[in-house]
Parts: C-alpha cells; sequence; structure tokens
C-alpha cells in the first residue's frame, strides 16, 4: 500500500510540474475540458478525467449574456463539513494560467445562482466573490492544496 501512496504523490508532483509550464496554459484549455466534458457524459456525471488528480466539478451556470446554461468542468478546492458532502467549493478563475478571465467567472459574477455536479450528485449552489482577509485565508490554503496556482498568478 505505502508503494502505491508513494507512486500516486510522485504522480502528482509531475502533474504539478506539467501544469505550470506555458506549454500545458496553451494546449490544456483545449484539451481538457473537453476530455472532462465526454467522461462526465458517458459516465452520467460519475467521472471526471481530471479529478482523478485534483478535485473536480462541473460547474451549470446561466450565461452572463446569452442566459444559456454553460457547462464547465473546473478544478476545485471542497472545504469539508461534518459528514459526505463538502459544505462549499473553491473554484479558482485561473484559466490554465492565461491572462484573461475564464468566461465562467463573468457568468457567476452576473448570475451566482448555480450549480455543481459533485461526483454524480448535482448541488445547487450560489456563487460569491471573495475579498479582504477572506479571499488572502482561501488563496493561502489554495497554494497549499496545489502549489501551481503560484505559477498561474506569476
Amino acid at each position: 500500500m505505502a508503494s502505491v501512496k508513494g507512486f500516486r504523490g510522485l504522480g502528482v508532483r509531475l502533474v504539478q510540474t506539467v501544469s505550470s509550464t506555458r506549454a500545458f496554459a496553451r494546449i490544456a484549455p483545449h484539451v481538457v475540458p473537453a476530455l472532462d466534458r465526454a467522461v462526465h457524459r458517458v459516465t452520467r456525471g460519475k467521472v471526471l478525467l481530471s479529478a482523478q488528480l485534483l478535485p473536480g466539478v462541473i460547474l451549470t451556470a446561466t450565461g452572463a449574456r446569452s442566459g444559456q446554461p454553460r457547462r464547465t468542468p473546473l478544478a476545485c478546492m471542497p472545504e469539508s463539513a461534518a459528514g459526505g458532502r463538502p459544505a462549499s467549493w473553491l473554484l479558482i478563475g485561473s484559466n490554465f494560467g492565461r491572462t484573461d478571465h475564464p468566461a465562467w467567472t463573468a457568468n457567476l459574477l452576473a448570475h451566482p445562482d448555480a450549480e455543481i455536479s459533485w461526483k454524480g450528485e448535482d448541488i445547487p449552489v450560489r456563487a460569491r466573490l471573495l475579498e479582504g482577509e477572506e479571499r488572502a485565508a482561501a488563496w493561502k490554503a489554495l497554494l497549499a492544496f496545489w502549489p501551481p496556482y503560484a505559477t498561474y498568478q506569476g
């Protein structure tokens, strides 16, 4: 069992290193979401391919301009609660380290009531933008959770 844990740790470190590169920032936005959507659809919401290394959700938000539902696979940091399901999820508009904001952030700012699919369960949520000390504390926790976010910020 320890060797499996060690291998997983090595795999996570490798993914963290790769996901911090400029090449990843150029290619991943075109490949990762498409693969996640396909696997999520085929497994009826039970599996997100990218969530095998980093927790993820499918966010369904209302389009800021179109008013249409928009489904976006996202990495997240679940915030724990007593029991099985997290109390909330931190979603980071990192856009794989690119300079522009992802469209889903504008969608949530315009229409904060949304839905996430978490491990096959559709859960209504209400988004809010973190600010001040709350944002700083969340950012610190996120950097401990997934260090490549520091590279994305740079």
